[in-house]
């Protein structure tokens, strides 16, 4: 396959790219049981069948909203082509490097709504990074349903590099830009993914674990959770692709699935719990070639719940706080 290739941001270009600043989309959807049903088996889930009025489980509005591209308007990796709402990056590699979520405890999303998504690009940021070009796009969600606003979420997109010839690509964690917003404020500094081969980090509360779940990271897992989040890029499915063109050792978990596995770990532990914040950030990439682990502690108070992902061989891959209502 060809190598990826990618185009320098100079000053004038990155001016252009930040014209995208402010730029807004809304979208409607209708938050349907047979996605809810088929995440609950994908995430091998005993759950009833969701009945109008069930609440959505944290982080599982992922499958709605949806981008639709025609075959035709999808890019060499997958995604559809750039440009539109996000502005046309020219840096080839693009991640999902973290994200922060409050929801209205009072006003959950629910199955058999309508609601809406109004999306706004926050900022577009230029940094550079240990083998090459960084540039990071910072977007806020908020959905409404018919009681008004039920969830703002910030995401932190990460556009990379082609990756250099025979460098390490095992990891992606950078020290970057901090979050921006009033939810970012609230979180911290947040490491965004995007440079190769950070130096690996044990998590913080290694060994300090109360809960622990073992995941085999496996095609197949990757390919529902591809499917239910109608999501194309290739890096999750296709071996040759994500070896050859993109440049990592296998198929690579989708951030956004280990996120939900966190939470799920905590609804496991936690049944009767609400989430009302959680706060994330990605530090290395996750493979299919070993099996991972995701793990939580709460806090002395009941407050908050520290929740980490490590791989094999004990790095830490995600760590995330969520608040409980």
């Amino acid at each position: 396959m060809a190598a990826m290739t990618d185009t320098t941001i100079d000053t004038a270009l990155l001016a252009h790219l930040q014209t995208w600043q402010g730029r807004t989309e809304t979208l409607g959807d209708s938050i349907a049981a047979v996605p809810v049903q088929a995440l609950s088996a994908t995430l091998d889930r005993d759950d009833p069948a969701p009945a109008a009025g069930t609440p959505l489980p944290p982080l599982w509005h992922w499958m709605y909203f949806l981008p639709h591209a025609r075959a035709s308007e999808i890019g060499p990796d997958g995604h559809p082509k750039r440009g539109g709402f996000l502005p046309p990056v020219p840096l080839p590699r693009r991640m999902w490097a973290g994200g922060r979520l409050a929801w209205e405890p009072a006003n959950p999303l629910c199955v058999g709504q309508q609601v809406q998504r109004r999306s706004t690009i926050r900022s577009v940021k230029h940094k550079a990074g240990r083998t090459g070009e960084l540039l990071f796009v910072l977007v806020e969600h908020q959905y409404h349903n018919e009681r008004g606003l039920a969830l703002t979420e910030e995401h932190d997109i990460v556009y990379r590099s082609a990756p250099t010839p025979h460098a390490p690509t095992l990891g992606t964690g950078v020290s970057s830009l901090p979050p921006e917003g009033a939810l970012a404020a609230r979180g911290g500094p947040s490491p965004l993914a995007g440079d190769p081969a950070p130096p690996p980090q044990t998590p913080p509360l290694a060994g300090q674990q109360a809960w622990s779940r073992t995941i085999a990271a496996d095609d197949v897992l990757l390919f529902r959770y591809s499917a239910l989040t109608f999501n194309g890029h290739r890096i999750h499915y296709d071996r040759k692709y994500v070896t050859e063109v993109e440049g990592y050792p296998g198929l690579i978990v989708h951030g956004p699935l280990i996120a939900t596995l966190l939470l799920d770990l905590l609804r496991r532990e936690m049944p009767g719990a609400q989430v009302a914040a959680f706060d994330f950030r990605a530090v290395r990439p996750t493979f299919d070639l070993h099996p991972f682990s995701v793990h939580g502690r709460p806090s002395a108070d009941g407050r908050t719940v520290e929740l980490w992902a490590q791989d094999h061989e004990g790095f830490l891959t995600m760590q995330g706080t969520a608040t409980l209502a």
